[in-house]
């Protein structure tokens, strides 16, 4: 059984004339010696102590927000590992991340392995064009982004979103899952499928 640490950390999250405070949850899974790291926000020092020495096998984004990316390649710098995005959210990654693009792309039920687990990449686009969810279906978890938080659908406020698109990933993508998956969000408390369900309009 993989182990899964959190690291909180504090910034503005920015986009064209919008910026506002936000917390932002990086997820970590692995064991005593090797880790996936999910997103990388804000603080490079606070992502690399709950890394605590271990070998980074990829540096897997969610989407390419300021942040969940912005210091993403300053982790990959630090311990050698790729990052890792889909191609949907190039653009945007550009504008966080000018000038240097991600080591690799993510698609659609790609199996990614960490500390002898499958983590398998589900494409939900809506929050941003290339939003994805790794699922862990043997410990019977979901890192979600900003595709799915504790209390529904994450926003879709700006010109890259698209609230239609965003509800048909989470029906169409993640509540086919069982009810009784962890949900571990970008933003805020972990929640379950079964308690999201109820939330989903059905069309």
């Amino acid at each position: 059984m993989v182990e899964v640490d959190l690291a909180v950390t504090a910034g503005n999250y920015r986009f064209d004339d919008v910026s506002f405070a936000v917390d932002t949850n990086i997820w970590l899974i692995g064991d005593e010696n090797e880790v996936l790291v999910i997103d990388a926000g804000f603080d490079v020092a606070s992502i690399l102590s709950a890394v605590d020495g271990r070998d980074v096998v990829g540096v897997a984004c969610t989407h390419a927000h300021n942040d969940h990316s912005d210091v993403a390649l300053q982790v990959a710098d630090r311990t050698g590992a790729p990052v890792l995005l889909h191609p949907g959210d190039a653009k945007l990654w550009a504008r966080v991340n000018p000038g240097r693009r991600p080591d690799a792309e993510l698609a659609h039920e790609q199996v990614l392995t960490v500390a002898g687990t499958s983590v398998i990449v589900l494409h939900t686009p809506g929050h941003t064009a290339g939003s994805v969810c790794f699922y862990l279906p043997d410990e019977g978890v979901l890192f979600s982004g900003d595709t799915l938080l504790s209390g529904g659908p994450g926003i879709t406020g700006d010109v890259l979103s698209s609230h239609s698109a965003l509800l048909g990933s989470i029906r169409g993508t993640l509540l086919p899952l069982p009810d009784e998956t962890v949900v571990h969000p970008g933003h805020g408390y972990d929640t379950s499928l079964g308690e999201e369900r109820v939330g989903i309009p059905a069309r």
